[in-house]
This record gives structure tokens, sequence and C-alpha cells, in this order.
């Protein structure tokens, strides 16, 4: 299941938003090589397009895009980030807070 929002995130019931993020981030970094590789390549197929239009526009257009990228690269990143990490979550919770 994709999680946009890590509250409702079954594993990370319980914590508060800074709890949250490190176990997410703690996951994350113990995410095997391959996984992460296809992660970045994820979030760059996001950027470049992006940005590229950003470059090439003129006036308003700019700030347009721009927003854009600010709303469409979490919308994508988050819940892939958060759907990777799934597997490693209790365990990794577990480890930086254990009950």
């Amino acid at each position: 299941m994709l999680y946009l929002n890590s509250q409702n995130i079954p594993e990370l019931a319980g914590l508060n938003f800074a709890q949250r993020m490190q176990v997410i981030r703690k996951a994350a970094d113990n995410l095997p090589v391959p996984t992460k590789i296809t992660l970045n390549i994820i979030k760059l197929l996001v950027l470049v397009p992006l940005f590229l239009l950003i470059a090439r526009a003129d006036g308003w257009a700019i700030a347009g895009y721009a927003l854009l990228l600010v709303v469409v690269y979490p919308l994508i990143t988050r819940p892939l980030t958060f759907a990777l990490c799934h597997k490693q979550l209790q365990q990794t919770r577990q480890q930086l807070f254990p009950q």
C-alpha cells in the first residue's frame, strides 16, 4: 500500500513527526544499494524534465513550473520512499526507540 503521509504508516504509530522522520531516514539509509540507486534514478526522472521546463520558460511560466516542481516532487517521491522502506520500518523503529 502506498502512503502519502507518514502518520498513516501503522509501523510508525505513536511516534511524533521528528521520530517518524528519524525512523524513515534510518530505514532509507539501510536500503540495499540497488534499491537506493533505483530510488535516486526515479527522483532524477522527476526532477530533470521539470528543471528543463524551468530553464526554457520565460516570465511567469518559470514560477508556474517551479510551483509544479514543489508540488509534484514530494507527491511522487515520498510514497515511493515509504513503500521501499516499509519492510525495514518495524525493525528500525525497535532499534531507535525500544519499548
